[in-house]
């Protein structure tokens, strides 16, 4: 499975979301960064744009010089190819329609709550820069 993420910052913090019940109880509850399944026939920025949209309510300016990292993960059940694109944004005024939650936390910080696995390598990276 091919998916996108948006790491979201605003005032030196980035935007955590959490997600709620759902088919695999490994993922349930974990927080992640927001995004979705990439369909055929769209780019990545197309992707992402299409499902912050869906997620959020918010209409997300990203490009292809915003591109972060790309990680390969293997759950128990799918394994996943996620891209991630770095998206400062200077106000945010979004809607939660998929998730139960959300935190702005520091990159130092991001460890103060529980991730999906696939988003491992993303934190550490995160960790080492200055937003």
């Amino acid at each position: 499975m091919e998916v996108v993420a948006a790491i979201i910052c605003m005032n030196g913090k980035v935007l955590c979301m959490r997600r709620g019940l759902g088919k695999y109880l490994y993922l349930q509850n974990k927080y992640e960064f927001p995004g979705g399944k990439i369909e055929k026939g769209e780019t990545q920025i197309e992707a992402l744009k299409r499902e912050i949209k869906e997620e959020m309510g918010f209409e997300l300016n990203v490009t292809e010089s915003d591109f972060f990292m790309t990680v390969e993960h293997q759950y128990p059940d799918f394994d996943i190819t996620l891209h991630t694109y770095l998206c400062k944004v200077s106000s945010l005024d979004f809607e939660q329609r998929e998730h139960i939650g959300h935190r702005w936390l520091t990159p130092q910080n991001l460890a103060e709550v529980d991730w999906a696995a696939a988003d491992t390598d993303i934190l550490e990276k995160l960790s080492n820069i200055t937003l």
